[in-house]
């Protein structure tokens, strides 16, 4: 154990002291939330990134010590573990080094060298990497070697050949020779497969060459999906020459004979049969590691945004579906979110029914007091948007309506969630209302979809399913519980993401206030069926208890710093606190420092949800004709998703806008998330292209003149 803490101090930087109590306070069952937020002096004040970080250390650095003492074992087993091998595994750094010392040692069955070996050619072999004989004498002493299988002393040269080809391309140093040459100065070429569609997706990554070094990761995962389809094909290139002239200088003996022509030989047949190809395997899986891990790392930030875009508060919603043929579906909700009524309109081709449209809108309106509408962004949503741009000029209702992405309200509608929430609604209905409240509360309507099915994120399919499913998890669970939840109206879906609660707890929870009412006391939770002690500890501080009994069930104060915060209330004003205070007050409160100053900002904003302090969602109640925008044209915008190479810009427009990486800043950049973030609201953006045919427009935040 001391050497993982060891370890964890040396990757991560942490105090000694630090790790072993991140460890511990994980060993006891705690969650991350509730360490990064509740025991902040035991972290030193470590973020819950930082902790989830400090989780992926741990967890790769306990297979790494695992691997090395199995290692260890292995080779002992063999009476080969000498005190070089074994400081060589001690000092390993990474999986793949540990792997490397290994190698050499791994049995191996039905290889040319192991063929040669059990034919008893090992001596000559040792013989021909010496090259300390003339090619003559060399092949003479091959002779000796000629029995059983071996019927010439051509199959003895060319066996001895393969134990040394095998050795070489076993040999962990030139391993990570190579496998650093190879990532440092090597590209990959990407050619057309057989297959390839000339009016397709991948033709313009044929023909091109990419420094492994510095492919973007966006670039190698489209490269890798054109491999997949049989429309690409890739190889590793590097400098044969270049290779041969190494292996002489630095790998043949200074002193060696003629027969140092079969030793060249042997290396750079070792090289391009079993090196090269093992080491291209490895890196084309390393690309694609740091490929993945960047990709759903983007995918992760993009979903934190999405779940965290401030709530519509103090207003009832139109939740609109748009179509076609089929109609446009609405949906109201009041200003909680609750489901209240809905309708079908025909505004949109092939019906295009105005006047009937427009009664049901009005009369919706009049009945519930409407006064924003949510417009899906899919299939009619652009002629939808006419219609309530129209209905705003004709009828002067003044509805202010914005374009919600609607991606994954077909799936959320058909869900068991959604007919368990609206049994006696069609699965249309049900999509409206989602569209709707989504707009109402992100988070609380966002959660209860598969967030790969939330249009935020890039390549989700192709990465590691296992790593991508883990890391939405705990994006969603983190921003969960920074922001707060109602026990009192929170759906399963939502209250399975506080800390220590779940799905099965999470589900008693709503049975227990359907049955007894609304929640009074954080206390009351543990009156729940499968809320223990431990997982009260664990959740209590993330309820928010709107009209509790106590002030402190709306903040996010821990009823184990209750005493505290009440004798803080009643000795102090908090609003004559200072930083200079804090370390006395929190000695005289026996608490920490860190929790102290927590209790006092909780205590000045009970019930601050911190999506409040985003900037308001942007409304609209007219609209933008690509036909009218010209190049210099300024408009304003929604980001509705970012990818490595840029962002995709909600301008009023059938399709978004995207503003290229390049596009974003005076400075430079490396990842557009360093200015832009999803769902933020941009009131000045330049056109840079239009291209009206396609319905296709570029944008700009740089040069900016209003």
């Amino acid at each position: 154990m001391n050497s993982l803490i060891d370890l964890l101090s040396k990757k991560t930087g942490l105090t000694l002291k630090t790790v072993t109590n991140i460890l511990k306070l994980l060993e006891e069952g705690s969650t991350i939330p509730f360490i990064a937020r509740y025991r902040k002096e035991m972290t030193g004040g470590a973020t819950d990134e930082q902790l989830r970080e400090f989780e992926s250390i741990y967890g790769y650095s306990k297979k790494l010590l695992d691997r090395k003492e199995e290692v260890s074992r292995l080779i002992a087993e063999r009476s080969e573990l000498n005190s070089d091998l074994r400081t060589r595994l001690n000092n390993a750094q990474t999986l793949q080094e540990v792997e490397d010392i290994y190698r050499p040692f791994k049995e191996k069955k039905n290889t040319r060298a192991s063929i040669a070996i059990a034919a008893g050619l090992e001596p000559l072999a040792d013989l021909l990497e010496r090259a300390q004989l003339e090619l003559g004498e060399f092949t003479k002493r091959a002779e000796s070697f000629v029995k059983g299988s071996i019927t010439s002393r051509e199959d003895a040269i060319k066996g001895a050949q393969d134990i040394v080809a095998e050795r070489y391309s076993d040999d962990p140093k030139e391993r990570d020779h190579w496998r650093r040459q190879i990532l440092d100065y090597s590209s990959f070429e990407i050619k057309a497969a057989k297959g390839m569609s000339e009016e397709g997706l991948f033709a313009k990554l044929a023909g091109k060459s990419e420094k492994i070094a510095s492919i973007p990761s966006h670039r190698y995962l489209a490269i890798m999906r054109g491999v997949s389809e049989k429309e690409l094909s890739v190889k590793i290139t590097l400098d044969m020459d270049r290779v041969e002239n190494t292996i002489k200088n630095y790998r043949i003996p200074r002193s060696a004979k003629s027969s140092q022509t079969l030793l060249l030989a042997s290396y750079l047949d070792g090289f391009k049969r079993l090196l090269f190809p093992s080491l291209e395997r490895e890196v084309h899986a390393m690309i694609k590691e740091k490929s993945d891990i960047q990709a759903i790392n983007t995918f992760g930030k993009n979903l934190s945004q999405l779940l965290g875009s401030p709530p519509v508060t103090k207003r009832a919603i139109l939740g609109a579906d748009p179509a076609y043929r089929t109609g446009c579906k609405l949906a109201v909700v009041d200003e909680n979110g609750t489901y209240l009524d809905h309708a079908v309109i025909y505004p949109t081709p092939p019906q295009s029914d105005y006047e009937k449209s427009a009664k049901v809108v009005k009369q919706l309106c009049e009945r519930y007091g409407i006064n924003a509408v949510a417009i899906g962004n899919g299939t009619a949503s652009r002629e939808t948007q006419e219609f309530f741009a129209r209905l705003n000029r004709d009828e002067g209702l003044n509805l202010a309506y914005t374009v919600v992405s609607e991606a994954g309200a077909s799936v959320y509608s058909a869900s068991k969630i959604a007919q368990e929430e609206y049994p006696q609604l069609d699965v249309t209905i049900r999509g409206a209302i989602s569209i709707a409240q989504r707009l109402r509360d992100p988070m609380a309507a966002l959660v209860k979809i598969d967030p790969k099915s939330l249009g935020v994120g890039q390549y989700q399919h192709d990465v590691d399913q296992k790593l991508l499913e883990k890391k939405l998890g705990d994006v969603t669970e983190d921003l969960v519980n920074r922001i707060g939840v109602d026990p009192n109206s929170a759906s399963v879906s939502l209250l399975s993401y506080v800390a220590g609660v779940g799905a099965k707890v999470a589900k008693s929870i709503v049975e227990y206030r359907e049955k007894s009412g609304a929640f009074k006391s954080k206390q009351e939770l543990l009156k729940v069926k499968g809320l223990g002690a431990k997982a009260y500890e664990q959740c209590a501080g993330f309820f928010r208890i709107r009209e509790g009994k106590s002030l402190l069930d709306n903040t996010g104060v821990h009823p184990e710093s209750y005493e505290a915060a009440n004798t803080l209330l009643k000795c102090y004003d908090l609003s004559m606190i200072t930083k200079d205070q804090i370390p006395r007050i929190a000695q005289e409160l026996g608490v920490g420092e860190a929790t102290l100053s927590d209790i006092i900002a909780e205590l000045r904003k009970p019930g601050f949800d911190p999506r409040e302090s985003l900037p308001p969602i942007m409304f609209r109640s007219d609209l933008t004709d690509i036909k009218e925008l010209r190049e210099g044209s300024i408009v304003s915008g929604v980001v509705r998703n970012i990818a490595d190479f840029g962002a995709f810009v909600d301008i009023g427009l059938k399709n978004d806008g995207l503003i290229h990486i390049s596009q974003m800043s005076e400075k430079r950049i490396s990842h557009p998330l360093e200015v832009l973030s999803v769902n933020q609201q941009l009131s000045a953006i330049r056109v840079v292209e239009v291209d009206v045919a396609k319905g296709k427009v570029g944008l700009s935040l740089r040069d900016i003149i209003i």
